[in-house]
């Protein structure tokens, strides 16, 4: 184990719908933390397909999540905090937790769930990757009630009253797998 001793800081995955607010939320817990902090966005991820695969995107959208998770892993044992930032479903925590349980790595698990106009109307608005017809997303937007504990639900919170939110349920174990 590469941890030289110390304790594997938690795997913070912030997840949700497409429009939920995720980034912005995951850049105001960098600002909160005082420790060293890897964010590591699942969007980035996308890019590293460098010419279009064959087949299904929920085959890559499963290939993203995988590689976020074991590239998450030696941070944490190394003592960072990780932040995992993408749409990770409840339906993919069963594969996290047993690339994490490989090297005894805590998880939380937060899912940014404001309501589905707000997320669509975020999603529009977006400078890059504008989605106009979020009907497209409304299943997955569902995906996200299977954990109801782990869920934050607010259209009012800013995103720094989200990540004040979030490092308190983390330290009263609210968000732990």
């Amino acid at each position: 184990m590469a941890n030289f001793g110390r304790m594997p800081k938690p795997i913070l995955i912030l997840s949700g719908p497409v429009g939920s607010g995720k980034t912005t939320v995951a850049r105001e817990l960098v600002r909160l933390l005082t420790d060293e902090v890897v964010l590591i966005e699942g969007d980035v991820f996308w890019s590293f397909y460098a010419k279009g695969a064959p087949g299904p995107a929920h085959k890559r959208i499963r290939t993203i999540m995988s590689a976020m998770t074991a590239a998450a892993i030696p941070y944490a044992t190394g003592g960072s905090h990780v932040i995992l930032d993408f749409s990770i479903p409840p339906w993919f925590l069963e594969t996290v937790r047993k690339v994490a349980a490989m090297r005894e790595v805590p998880l939380d698990y937060v899912v940014l769930r404001p309501s589905e106009q707000v997320c669509a109307a975020r999603a529009k608005a977006r400078a890059d990757g504008s989605i106009a017809d979020y009907s497209l997303y409304s299943e997955l937007y569902r995906d996200f009630d299977q954990r109801p504990h782990h869920i934050l639900s607010d259209d009012a919170m800013s995103p720094a009253e989200h990540a004040t939110a979030i490092l308190r349920g983390v330290a009263e174990g609210r968000f732990r797998l």
